[in-house]
């Protein structure tokens, strides 16, 4: 008879705790989930390839209704005791806004009670006493401060579900429940803060539902103000309220409808007796949505504070990635501090949004500055200024060809050393500088524009044509436009999925500005290869880093020297230390005022003066790698350096890290264990030598070893006459396994899939080969003995 203790983890949960939670009263249908997978596990970049790293995953989540979680288990086998998974589910419990924990064995249960404040806050009971479902949730409402019936009947309001497999993700499923539990109490003013490409339309249409459907608000209006942004969310999740929703065009107001979609220039006439929101009574609407509120709402000044003031009775929800916090404005005066944040870093770390690598391009011009010899004239004969000009001046009031032509060509240079196919877009100035980068973009891919025009086309909002095409760039199905140039328009609410890509060549002091234009590039879209993406920094717009109000920092910078080649990521090198010195200061972004908001958002003003120059020698400076270590912050030191620190972190001696190399089945394992760490080994082997294993590296890194190569390791086995036990043929694998070895390194060959490619397709097929050596086990024993020889002393 098989003992409780020989149990694996999972004959734990099947034998002992599902029948405890059935026999509570839990419904294994609608109320208990097994193995819940609540992230899709961190990205992680190596050159141009990338790897995910472990989801967190609950062994048990337990919902009162669907999306509305109270409850977390964690199984541990019967060898272990039975509190022994309570601080991993209190760590899961909090991620996931989760009151009540438990830890199981197979014997009873340890509960800890989140709620408790006082008393016995953890205990252990048997199997026979789980909690049912009705006590977990009065505990639940009591976490949430959820009082009367009426609260309770809004809170648990059923999730809308479109008959997919589509359902919330844990971050949209808390600010979901957040914002309907406080509207349930309430609150009339909410602010959510969900960065850039985590959903936040999505989340807001289930709020919307919840409360629509539980007819706590009847007549809901969604403000935003980019007519992207109303086209995008009627075709999207708002699709589902059919013929109940319309959107407000020319001003024109019908009554008969429950939801509104509006741009809040829609409403408004810039005149108090013709303003078309007046045409609805002021309590006409319970609920208004903001969408990117930080663009408006947050000035006492702004129109859509007129609109706001004037439903000042309905409640209101900002939704932005990026709230706005100045001297003079303020999001939170107005709605009050976020009921939920989801941060950038958060949405890396948990492998829903894109990291990305950085690349500091120093144009001499740039770091230097630029002076006129005495009587140098612009290109229509005007004297220019004599003073120092820089990066500030550049494409505002002086124009320089050829540093428009360096940045197109260092752009198209990228692009010729990864895909010239990559969807970019290019932050300019302003639109004129938009439409000089379009041409000298033009210029760099003269061949491609032959075969099509719009490989890059100028989107901005005085530009028909271009704006015409902003659906096919952002549509990962159409191959053109690839490039898109542009000012303002493109910076927020553009969803852009594949876009791998993002110049700047603007002055963006502003962090709000800076996470929004960011947040264009961190969706992941993995069917069509877009997993990570790459910042081209001209104007050390990201020093910005280094903003205490910045939340998520890049995997790796890299600034490029004089007559450098940007090089291809197989070839990234580290090349010094990171420069980060000056903070962004905060600048107001208002809605601009009429007429420039007509036709999209880029703000278009009266002309100053510019003076249009060439023949200026403008040159590459500097260049520099940075990266990002397990945890989301910047390495400032060496590459070296923070390797040494985290393997020393893991491995105490030299020999306590070579006994676990020697004893591990697989070397694989304590390689991806050091990935989870931050060490990405492409970077470090760039950094001091290709032609050394991984454990050479670490050796050398952190314990000081003298290194050997791989080619020298290979002719030690051979020097040993290592093969003379195996016949002919197995010799001959194991030979060209150590040719591989010395070529790729020790990853590959404890891979079986190897046998598949060449040389080895000539000794036949896999179980062939395999066959050679008397079978899988003798052949896994002989590339242990193999690595035995590789590593011996």
């Amino acid at each position: 008879m098989t003992s409780k203790k020989d149990l694996s983890e999972r004959d734990i949960c099947t034998k002992y705790i599902q029948p405890a939670l059935v026999k509570a009263g839990w419904d294994t249908l609608t109320q208990i989930r097994e193995e819940v997978s609540f992230t899709d596990g961190r990205i992680y970049v190596k050159g141009n390839l990338t790897s995910r790293g472990k989801q967190k995953r609950a062994d048990y989540i337990l919902y009162y209704k669907p999306n509305i979680p109270i409850a977390i288990i964690e199984a541990k086998s019967n060898k272990l005791s039975v509190n022994a998974g309570i601080q991993q589910g209190l760590n899961y419990a909090e991620i996931l806004d989760i009151p009540s924990v438990y830890s199981s064995n197979g014997d009873g249960f340890y509960e800890h009670d989140r709620t408790c404040t006082d008393g016995e806050i953890e205990k252990e009971f048997s199997l026979d006493e789980f909690p049912s479902p009705e006590v977990l949730w009065q505990r639940y409402k009591k976490y949430k401060g959820i009082e009367t019936p009426e609260q309770e009947r809004i809170s648990s309001q059923d999730y809308f579900f479109d008959g997919t497999d589509r359902k919330p993700r844990y971050y949209q499923q808390i600010a979901i429940n957040r914002a309907v539990e406080a509207i349930a109490k309430g609150q009339g003013r909410l602010l959510l803060t969900m960065a850039t490409g985590t959903g936040k339309t999505y989340t807001a249409f289930q709020i919307i539902h919840r409360l629509w459907k539980s007819k706590t608000k009847k007549r809901i209006l969604f403000l935003a103000d980019r007519n992207a942004l109303i086209d995008q969310t009627k075709r999207g999740d708002f699709r589902h309220f059919k013929d109940k929703m319309t959107v407000i065009k020319n001003k024109n107001i019908d009554k008969s409808y429950e939801i509104y979609l509006a741009l809040y220039q829609g409403l408004t006439n810039y005149d108090e007796d013709k303003d078309a929101y007046r045409k609805f009574s002021p309590d006409f609407f319970d609920l208004i949505v903001i969408d990117e509120c930080h663009r408006g709402s947050a000035s006492e000044d702004s129109a859509w504070r007129e609109i706001l003031n004037y439903f000042g009775n309905a409640t209101h929800i900002g939704l932005t990635a990026t709230p706005k916090e100045t001297e003079t404005i303020s999001s939170t005066d107005y709605f009050g501090d976020p009921i939920y944040t989801y941060s950038l870093k958060q949405g890396i770390q948990d492998g829903f949004l894109a990291p990305y690598k950085v690349l500091r391009i120093g144009l001499n011009v740039d770091l230097e500055g630029w002076r006129p010899e005495r009587g140098k004239t612009d290109k229509e004969g005007q004297l220019v200024d004599d003073r120092i000009y820089n990066r500030k001046d550049f494409d505002k009031n002086l124009i320089i060809d050829e540093r428009t032509q360096t940045v197109a060509r260092k752009v198209t240079e990228y692009l010729k050393k990864t895909n010239r196919f990559d969807k970019t877009i290019i932050f300019c100035t302003d639109i004129d500088h938009a439409q000089r980068m379009r041409s000298a973009i033009a210029n760099e891919n003269s061949d491609l524009m032959a075969i099509n025009s719009k490989f890059v086309m100028q989107i901005t909002g005085d530009n028909e044509e271009g704006k015409r095409e902003l659906d096919n760039f952002t549509n990962p199905e159409e191959k053109h436009p690839v490039v898109a140039t542009t000012s303002k328009l493109m910076t927020t609410g553009i969803d852009a999925q594949t876009c791998k890509i993002i110049v700047l060549d603007s002055n963006i002091a502003s962090m709000t500005e800076f996470k929004q234009i960011i947040g264009r590039g961190t969706r992941i879209n993995e069917e069509f290869g877009k997993s990570f993406f790459t910042i081209m920094d001209f104007r050390n717009v990201t020093d910005l880093f280094a903003d205490p109000d910045f939340d998520g920092d890049p995997v790796r910078v890299k600034d490029i020297a004089e007559d450098d080649e940007i090089e291809s990521p197989e070839d990234e090198l580290e090349t010094g230390d990171p420069i980060i010195d000056d903070d962004g200061e905060e600048i107001t972004f208002d809605p601009p005022e009429p007429p420039e908001i007509i036709g999209g958002g880029d703000i278009i003003s009266e002309p100053k003066a510019k003076y249009y120059v060439n023949g200026v020698n403008v040159a590459i400076l500097n260049e520099r790698i940075q990266y990002m270590d397990g945890n989301g912050k910047l390495i400032t030191g060496s590459l070296k350096d923070y390797t040494k620190q985290k393997v020393r972190e893991q491995y105490q001696s030299l020999d306590d890290f070579i006994n676990k190399w020697n004893n591990a089945d697989k070397k694989q394992a304590i390689i991806d264990e050091l990935t989870e760490q931050g060490i990405i080994f492409e970077n470090l082997k760039e950094a001091i030598s290709k032609d050394m294993d991984i454990f050479d590296l670490i050796c050398h890194t952190a314990f000081d070893q003298p290194p050997l190569t791989r080619a020298e390791r290979v002719n030690n086995v051979k020097k040993r006459d290592y093969f003379t036990q195996y016949g002919e043929q197995a010799r001959k694998v194991l030979e060209a396994l150590l040719e591989k070895y010395a070529d790729e390194g020790i990853e590959n060959i404890e891979d079986i899939k190897i046998l598949k490619v060449n040389p080895f397709d000539d000794f036949g097929t896999p179980m062939e080969i395999i066959s050679l050596f008397g079978g899988k086990k003798q052949y896994l024993q002989a590339i242990t003995e193999l690595e035995m020889e590789i590593y011996a002393a």
